[in-house]
């Protein structure tokens, strides 16, 4: 018999809801949520409830009902930094992501409505992969600054799959490769993975790496501090330059792949070097990679929503080619990654981790 899974992902102004047998889509919706209505609440977490009732909405809507599933999967949020693979979610998990000290996003919401909802019907639920995955080695938290190691900030959940998928088709263990996982979306991360753990990463939020649609990248620090402290920004228009106002929307003014290789096709010369810069300096970070690999690296494997950009790809490829087979894996898949460890889960194929 199937196992029957509920999935959901939510976002800054969505809801991604699913329903799984196996790891075939039975039904999957996005259910949009305009700023007027999240404009009423003050902070994420007073979401829930609003939230809750568009699930819950969906569910009947399609009548499903809870305690058919068996078993919840959420996408993870802000917690203290962990290793890898499939976490029951607990009160003590619930109690980190409360507090915003790990920071503060939608996905801790998710995680609190996901364990309502097994509570309630009495249904296992889980993550898995989180953006707080952290399985650096000691030398990748060094940054220069003793008092500012560097963290583990990346899409974890979408490098995994694709390296677990990778690692499928050719017919080997994940655990016994070496892959340069590159993710190219509005951040970029490249996760350099050695036998199954992710030993180094750029800080796809706000830290470091190349620039990318929304956020700076690394940056000549010199010249940041002066900004701060030249009296013209405050720290939320700081940190603002670093996520969701750095790299394309700070250069042309949009985030948009699509907006900018039309403006190229027009004859944009400025939007070409923006976007080829971009191109640069991401292979710069996987070269950068396949060094901690000391050249022993069985694939890159390029993801995201800009890996449909054959423009921005191509440049890439030209620059990154010579160190490994280079293979393509556009989009995010984030629905089917969380139902693929859910079926890890229940088939018992991976053992559940402690938080």
């Amino acid at each position: 018999m199937a196992n029957k899974m509920f999935v959901l992902n939510l976002g800054s102004t969505s809801t991604k809801v699913a329903v799984y047998e196996d790891t075939n889509e039975i039904v999957k919706e996005t259910l949009q949520h305009s700023q007027e209505d999240l404009q009423q609440f003050h902070r994420i977490t007073d979401q829930k409830e609003f939230r809750k009732k568009a699930i819950l909405t969906f569910l009947t809507k399609h009548n499903f009902h809870l305690n058919l599933f068996d078993c919840i999967v959420a996408r993870g949020g802000c917690t203290k930094p962990i290793e890898g693979g499939i976490y029951y979610i607990t009160e003590e998990m619930l109690k980190d992501m409360k507090s915003g000290i790990y920071g503060m996003h939608v996905s801790n919401v998710g995680c609190m409505i996901a364990y309502e909802l097994s509570q309630e019907y009495q249904i296992p639920v889980i993550t898995a992969d989180t953006v707080s995955t952290d399985e650096l080695c000691s030398f990748a938290r060094y940054s220069g600054i003793k008092e500012a190691p560097r963290v583990s900030t990346f899409h974890a959940l979408n490098h995994k799959a694709i390296a677990r998928k990778y690692a499928k088709e050719i017919g080997r263990a994940y655990e016994d490769l070496n892959l340069v996982v590159v993710h190219l979306g509005g951040g970029i991360s490249v996760g350099t993975h050695k036998k199954g753990h992710v030993i180094d990463t750029n800080n796809a939020l706000e830290g470091d790496g190349s620039f990318s649609p929304e956020r700076a990248g690394t940056l000549p620090v010199g010249s940041v501090v002066r900004m701060c402290f030249s009296g013209k920004y405050t720290e939320d228009q700081m940190l603002h330059h670093l996520r969701g106002g750095g790299g394309l929307m700070s250069y042309l003014g949009t985030n948009s792949g699509l907006e900018v290789e039309e403006r190229i096709a027009n004859g944009d010369s400025y939007a070409k070097e923006v976007f080829e810069a971009m191109a640069y300096q991401v292979a710069k970070e996987i070269g950068a990679a396949s060094t901690i690999l000391k050249g022993k690296v069985d694939a890159i494997l390029l993801t995201g929503s800009l890996a449909y950009s054959d423009l921005f790809t191509d440049w890439l490829i030209e620059r990154i080619s010579f160190l490994a087979p280079v293979h393509k894996y556009p989009g995010e898949n984030e629905m089917l990654s969380l139902a693929e460890n859910g079926i890890r889960f229940l088939n018992k194929e991976e053992d559940v981790k402690k938080y």
